[in-house]
């Protein structure tokens, strides 16, 4: 059996926090720490009912917790803006944003309902939105936005003449660029806030690889059964057998948005051999994610595609996107 791994949240009451993918898996477990430690919680959610369940697990084990559920597609930019003009008219900051949902490796190419490659368009574009929307609202809680990369932006690259996947798919090929894209990103973000004042501070986490829906069973991304890889991962959790369990894989982003101790542009994921399983710890940055010039054209092609534009301040302005053809 696995050993118990973990770690100290501080008190969190005040303190609102939003989390992306929290319905299940690792993001339900973040989520839960989070209402545990007193954080007034946010899950966007594209299945309410799904929500519903996931919001009662958490008041369940944090019962003075206050969870609240919003609809959210992060594959449908009017879905995005539509939450961000929620959460915009409710008015309160926003101290701690997690950018955890994805999807992962579709056998077959799929794309959102703007036309982008499912995997660029949610894990990457989605999340590159919905900061855009919610970034007032981050800047008045001088907000810690924490994103959820993969061992998989250690891998592969970006293509810049097929970011959408037309002349040539490959599922692990296209989830890597979404999570290279999205790692610097969130390095971008922070570069950005600290030379024009945002006040937001943002980091990377990444979960090692644990036994979560991501390789599982997924009919709606065209995957009937478990893969070889899920059955794999598993098995050697449960025997505490270099992979990390959905508790321990949590960790990384929690320790990376709640520790005083974690820092600004690091990067943190599990210590255990090949970064798999264990505890949280700072690691270095992954080579794929050190370009400051690849990450300033990651934000331009990215505020190109959405149609995001991020001021230095007042309102969030939108403009309408290329379409692109599916």
């Amino acid at each position: 059996m696995p050993r118990t791994i973990d770690i100290t949240i501080p008190p969190l009451h005040g303190r609102r926090a939003v989390v992306t993918g929290g319905s299940d898996g690792i993001g339900l477990r973040i989520a839960t720490r989070l209402a545990q430690a007193g954080a007034d919680v946010v899950l966007p959610v594209r299945n309410l009912r799904k929500g519903e369940a996931a919001a009662a697990g958490i008041r369940e084990k944090a019962p003075s917790a206050e969870v609240e559920l919003l609809p959210l597609d992060l594959s449908s930019l009017a879905s995005i803006a539509a939450f961000g003009d929620s959460m915009r008219e409710d008015g309160r900051p926003i101290h701690l944003l997690i950018n955890n949902a994805g999807v992962m490796t579709p056998p077959d190419r799929q794309v959102t309902a703007d036309g982008f490659e499912l995997q660029f368009g949610t894990n990457h574009l989605g999340h590159f939105a919905l900061v855009g929307q919610l970034l007032p609202l981050l800047r008045a809680g001088r907000a810690r936005v924490t994103s959820q990369v993969s061992v998989a932006a250690n891998e592969r690259s970006i293509h810049w003449d097929d970011l959408n996947g037309e002349r040539s798919y490959n599922g692990m090929t296209a989830y890597s660029q979404s999570k290279i894209a999205f790692g610097q990103f969130a390095l971008e973000l922070d570069r950005r806030s600290e030379a024009q004042g945002w006040g937001i501070t943002s980091n990377l986490s990444h979960p090692g690889v644990a036994p979560t829906s991501l390789l599982a069973a997924r009919p709606e991304l065209g995957r009937g059964q478990d893969t070889f890889g899920v059955r794999v991962i598993r098995w050697g959790s449960a025997r505490g057998i270099v992979f990390g369990t959905p508790e321990s894989a949590a960790l990384p982003a929690l320790y990376a948005a709640t520790s005083p101790d974690a820092r600004r542009r690091a990067f943190y994921g599990p210590r255990g051999i090949g970064h798999l399983g264990g505890a949280p710890a700072e690691q270095r940055l992954y080579s794929r994610l050190r370009s400051e010039e690849e990450a300033r054209r990651v934000w331009q092609v990215s505020e190109e595609l959405t149609g995001i534009r991020f001021p230095g301040d007042g309102p969030i302005e939108t403009v309408s996107p290329p379409s692109l053809g599916a």
